[in-house]
């Protein structure tokens, strides 16, 4: 392990996707501070959409309206703990705990990593991810469409699928995972021909619409009123955005961010590499899955990645910071 000095932090928080029911129990029984997040989640949303995350129903979980702020409430109750278990809020200066230098999300994520950094207030946050889930689904509605992960293809062969079938790159996860968006024939023919040029495989995705494409364009102009019926502020470091994989530093550059990212692609590999030559030695995902975790160490396998969702991996990512 390096030491403290040579430690750079960011900071990540996962999409959707990484939902089920029961996620954020363990973290929920065993600290104080994890708990008050659900419990003001209750409040702010007027609903208790603390048991519907360790209850369900299942299909009420995956419902976009439901699982967007779902998992936000995990993310913002695991990060709560780890400064609870670290003494964050009465040391400043505790002995281990190196700040983050950044923070990226992925999608939904980013929203969470806008609270973590001041820049959203978390009701607000609640508020405005639960919007964005009910413009996403009225336009799925309105334009069906489909997503699906594609292995084992680089982003040049597919931007030549992608021309030929009409669909459109959602996420760039890593150099050789790849999701594309779209009409949904458009996406099983671009599955077939990402297949036919040699993809290791390809997956379809249990998704209600074609997010981060065009058909995601109707809900753009909802999504930009609710930007602005919200509180933003300068986030404390920078965020690195999904649409520019370079930091955000202002409000302003901050709901931009938001906006283009609705129907625009994901560039998550472009934000990790940045953040790595930046200097970020340790990548710190708050959630419910270890998907970014897992992502980062391929695309970078210089960096460490750990994923903190329960005391135990809280307390073993501690020891190893002293």
């Amino acid at each position: 392990m390096q030491s403290q000095d040579a430690v750079k932090c960011s900071y990540v928080f996962p999409g959707q996707g990484s939902q089920s029911v029961g996620m954020g129990l363990e973290i929920y029984k065993a600290s104080k501070a994890a708990r008050e997040v659900f419990e003001e989640a209750d409040d702010s949303l007027g609903f208790p959409i603390s048991r519907l995350i360790f209850n369900g129903p299942e299909e009420e979980l995956q419902d976009t309206v439901n699982s967007q702020p779902a998992i936000m409430v995990v993310s913002i109750a695991c990060w709560k703990a780890w400064e609870e278990f670290l003494g964050t809020k009465k040391k400043k200066k505790q002995q281990g705990k190196p700040s983050p230098v950044s923070v990226a999300g992925h999608s939904l994520g980013e929203y969470t990593s806008l609270v973590v950094v001041g820049a959203l207030p978390f009701a607000e946050a609640l508020w405005l991810v639960r919007e964005r889930g009910r413009l996403m689904r009225q336009a799925s509605i309105e334009h069906p469409g489909a997503m699906a992960a594609i292995l084992g293809l680089d982003e040049f062969a597919l931007e030549h699928i992608c021309a030929e079938t009409g669909v459109e790159m959602a996420n760039v996860n890593t150099d050789d995972q790849i999701v594309i968006s779209g009409d949904r024939l458009a996406v099983a023919r671009a599955m077939d021909l990402a297949s036919i040029r040699g993809a290791k495989k390809t997956i379809s995705l249990h998704v209600s619409g074609a997010f981060h494409s065009s058909l995601m364009s109707q809900a753009r102009e909802g999504l930009a009123a609710a930007v602005e019926a919200v509180n933003f502020y300068d986030p404390h470091v920078p965020v690195i955005g999904n649409y520019t994989g370079t930091p955000l530093t202002s409000a302003d550059q901050l709901r931009d961010e938001l906006l283009e990212g609705l129907c625009h692609c994901v560039q998550w590999r472009n934000s990790v590499r940045y953040m790595a030559s930046a200097g970020v030695t340790h990548f710190v995902e708050f959630g419910p899955s270890k998907v970014l975790s897992s992502l980062i160490k391929r695309i970078d396998g210089d960096v460490e990645a750990v994923t903190l969702s329960e005391p135990a991996s809280m307390e073993k990512f501690a020891k190893e910071l002293r």
